[in-house]
């Protein structure tokens, strides 16, 4: 049978535990961002296009029946270019390049941004096919971030293209 001494000295050493455990999941408050901070996630996944080219007759001609396809397209995909600009200010030139051994993967990137709360003019550009030249796809718009708000920027060809939610 325990002696009370050791079943008191037991809760007690229990009790200061329980403390000390309960103070440290309440304090000190934790803040992933400032409180008049608002965040800009950039993430996108996009195949680049690929740089096909039209076949001439002589070519063709010079294939197998079965073989000619009117357009020669490489396995390989193109690098992607993407800009950003926040007020004005560039804050983003990079080129995406595609994954995988033969380059016929995805082009991925996510970067954030923590910006001031408030209004705010973005601008996205993205060319997923280097041969052509300028941007195919392009997203400006005010935008008015509320302090803590996460705002993110995507892709999606079936949406259009570059979005902002």
């Amino acid at each position: 049978m325990p002696k009370p001494v050791a079943i008191i000295g037991q809760v007690i050493l229990y009790g200061a535990f329980a403390a000390f455990i309960g103070y440290f999941a309440t304090s000190p408050k934790y803040r992933q961002i400032a409180d008049d901070v608002a965040l800009i996630k950039l993430s996108i996944s996009h195949l680049g296009d690929r740089e096909c080219r039209k076949r001439t007759p002589e070519e063709l001609a010079k294939m197998p029946p079965n073989m000619r396809a009117p357009m020669d397209c490489p396995r390989e995909r193109s690098d992607i270019r993407l800009e950003m600009d926040l007020d004005g200010q560039p804050v983003l030139r990079t080129v995406m390049h595609p994954t995988g051994l033969y380059k016929d993967g995805v082009s991925t990137i996510y970067r954030r941004f923590e910006v001031k709360a408030g209004s705010h003019q973005i601008a996205v550009r993205m060319n997923d096919n280097l041969v052509k030249p300028g941007f195919n796809f392009v997203k400006e718009e005010e935008i008015n971030l509320r302090p803590g708000q996460v705002m993110v920027i995507d892709f999606n060809p079936d949406k259009g293209g570059l979005f902002f939610q």
